[in-house]
């Protein structure tokens, strides 16, 4: 099966979408530092099985639009896109799907407008029921070193690290974010997940692999430098740079459940798990998400679960669209 693309308008954008097969829509949302090829496995599968699988370049990176405002990459206008993409698609209703980012994007898809979305996979971040406190400030910090998303907030800084070299930070960011990191760096509780040193930056400590694991090629790791190169890491970088503002403006929907069935999906080395709070989360998560079919860990597989773990990904997937996501 064939994997097409096009550019349509949507939300007032110009949005690439990669898309395969006819049949009832599955929309993927992909996560950070990433694209639409981050589900170049799910689209071929998804489509063979009797599905059409669209998977959007979204705000902010590769042949979409980058919208200059910071305050135009909220988690209200990334849904509004997904809504927005499904219109211009022809579909009355759509299963959602999101890594990374992308998970954000489809919990809260899912979450304000079910009418739409009335099913919802995340894979890597669980949904995150909104806090009492401004996220920002209960972030980690130490004398020695800042959560990396504080790091990202200033806006430039960032940047200027990543974008030096776009093929050798993909190198390095994939690999490390990987079940093929050694272990001694991703261990949870460990006291560095996620922490950037103070004076150093994002990729401190993490020099680029001799040689790639078998799930990531020379090719994949060239397009991804040739989309970064061209659009830049700003974008990306910018939904960060509204986590506070998504915080203020999801106030209404405090204490508020997921209630389309849903699948989790993460890799028992994904550094996300390490991250504060996580721990205790996971095990209550059918308290936000009632509908909530099943979660799969997947042995030895780190953050980048479905290209990771392909096989298994789509085994989950597929069977979660089958018996618990048919279309109406």
């Amino acid at each position: 099966m064939d994997i097409m693309h096009r550019i349509v308008t949507a939300n007032g954008l110009r949005m690439h979408i990669a898309e395969a097969g006819e049949g009832p829509l599955v929309v993927l949302c992909h996560g950070f530092p990433e694209s639409w090829y981050s589900w170049r496995h799910q689209l071929v599968a998804l489509a063979d099985a009797g599905f059409h699988a669209v998977a959007p370049d979204q705000r902010g990176y590769g042949q979409t639009d980058r919208p200059e405002a910071l305050d135009r990459y909220t988690l209200l206008h990334l849904v509004g896109d997904m809504v927005a993409l499904i219109d211009v698609l022809g579909a009355s209703t759509a299963v959602i799907a999101g890594h990374d980012w992308g998970a954000p994007v489809a919990w809260h898809a899912a979450l304000l407008r079910p009418d739409r979305f009335r099913a919802v996979i995340g894979l890597s971040v669980p949904f995150l029921p909104r806090s009492s406190m401004r996220p920002t400030t209960v972030m980690p910090q130490t004398a020695d070193a800042v959560f990396y998303q504080l790091y990202f907030q200033e806006p430039g800084v960032a940047e200027a690290e990543l974008e030096r070299d776009p093929r050798n930070t993909i190198r390095r960011v994939l690999f490390w974010g990987s079940g093929d990191a050694p272990r001694r760096r991703r261990s949870v509780g460990s006291g560095d997940v996620g922490m950037v040193p103070r004076g150093g930056g994002f990729l401190s400590g993490r020099d680029a692999p001799a040689t790639l694991p078998p799930w990531l090629t020379e090719a994949d790791i060239d397009f991804y430098a040739r989309e970064f190169r061209r659009a830049g890491f700003r974008g990306g970088l910018n939904w960060y740079r509204n986590i506070d503002r998504n915080w203020e403006l999801l106030a209404p929907w405090s204490g508020a459940t997921v209630t389309v069935p849903a699948l989790y999906i993460a890799g028992e080395r994904d550094l996300v798990l390490g991250f504060r709070g996580m721990d205790g989360l996971l095990p209550v998560l059918k308290q936000f998400i009632p509908r909530l079919q099943e979660t799969v860990l997947l042995p030895g597989c780190g953050h980048w679960t479905q290209q990771e773990r392909p096989a298994e990904v789509n085994a989950a997937m597929l069977q979660f669209l089958k018996t618990a996501a048919p279309e109406p």
